[in-house]
């Protein structure tokens, strides 16, 4: 099918406004990625300073969510958003967002923008991720237990492993890591022997692989049926993705680093991740509301995925 229809910024903001809403930052991209980090990094020495188990969930919860967050900030770099600087853009979005999360950003570049250039099309690489929707709740909690309980990250992270090796001792082969892999490996093998050294080796899989196979799982299947589930897509450009009014909660734990505004980001997708509530107040003020998929939040959303 031909690419769906794009919009010129010049057809809805002047000049000076699209200036504005598509100017990558020097510093501001990079404070996010910081920002992540240190939110990591503060919610680990919560618990380590008071261990219990309200301030281990609490903390998981805070890790697996910036998980998302690093997930999302390599998006932004995927679409050169992160930073104005290509050399500082790639380097960053690699080996601080994209490989501590098992993500390679040329990988992911390509597989997006075909996303983008095909949305809720066949050819759309993300179309299974939408077109199951509406299920039911039963069917919805089934989904919820199996990232809460580690199964989804097995499935998606460790099983494909697993098969490669059984593929390759069969034909005599070596296993060979790929690239993606062993960019994750160096990361995180440099973050275990930071907290091995500081007396914490305790702390890598209780506070970083916990988080990614249980919170992380979970909140990116939340954004996932946010962002394209049951949006009754038209040629409509504007439709084509649901923006969610998240709450100062769902932003702290589901919703990191503007990304529920993903109308926005799917009609005008090279504006930073920074510009995008910004660029919805202007949209509304300009009376674009009307023509978008607008939810008050992700309960909403999820009654409208999982009806009955």
């Amino acid at each position: 099918m031909p690419a769906v229809a794009r919009i010129d910024p010049k057809d809805v903001f002047s000049p000076e406004e699209w200036a504005g809403l598509s100017a990558r930052s020097p510093w501001r991209g990079l404070a996010c990625v910081a920002g992540a980090w240190g939110l990591i990094i503060a919610a680990g020495a919560l618990f380590i300073a008071w261990p219990n188990p309200l301030t281990y969930v609490l903390a998981v919860m805070l890790i697996g969510a910036r998980q998302l967050g690093l997930a999302i900030l390599m998006h932004d770099a995927a679409h050169g958003a992160l930073h104005p600087d290509a050399k500082v853009n790639e380097w960053v979005g690699e080996w601080y967002c994209a490989a501590p999360v098992g993500a390679r950003l040329d990988a992911y570049r390509a597989y997006h923008l075909k996303h983008h250039r095909y949305t809720e099309q066949p050819e759309d690489p993300d179309l299974g991720l939408s077109a199951p929707f509406p299920i039911t709740r039963a069917s919805l909690w089934r989904k919820i237990v199996r990232d809460l309980t580690g199964q989804t990250f097995f499935k998606q992270r460790i099983a494909p492993l697993l098969a490669k090796q059984r593929l390759e001792a069969r034909e005599g082969g070596n296993v060979t890591a790929s690239a993606e892999t062993n960019h994750f490996l160096a990361v995180n093998a440099t973050m275990f022997l930071a907290l091995a050294l500081a007396g914490l080796w305790w702390a890598y899989p209780a506070l970083w692989i916990v988080p990614m196979a249980t919170w992380f799982p979970l909140v990116t299947r939340l954004r996932n049926i946010a962002e394209h589930a049951v949006v009754d897509t038209r040629e409509d450009p504007f439709t084509h993705a649901r923006t969610t009014l998240a709450n100062p909660l769902e932003r702290l734990f589901i919703a990191p680093y503007w990304v529920h505004y993903h109308g926005e980001h799917h009609v005008f997708m090279h504006a930073p991740c920074y510009r995008l509530e910004r660029m919805h107040k202007m949209l509304m003020a300009k009376g674009y509301g009307a023509r978008m998929r607008i939810a008050p939040g992700y309960s909403s959303v999820l009654r409208q995925a999982a009806p009955a």
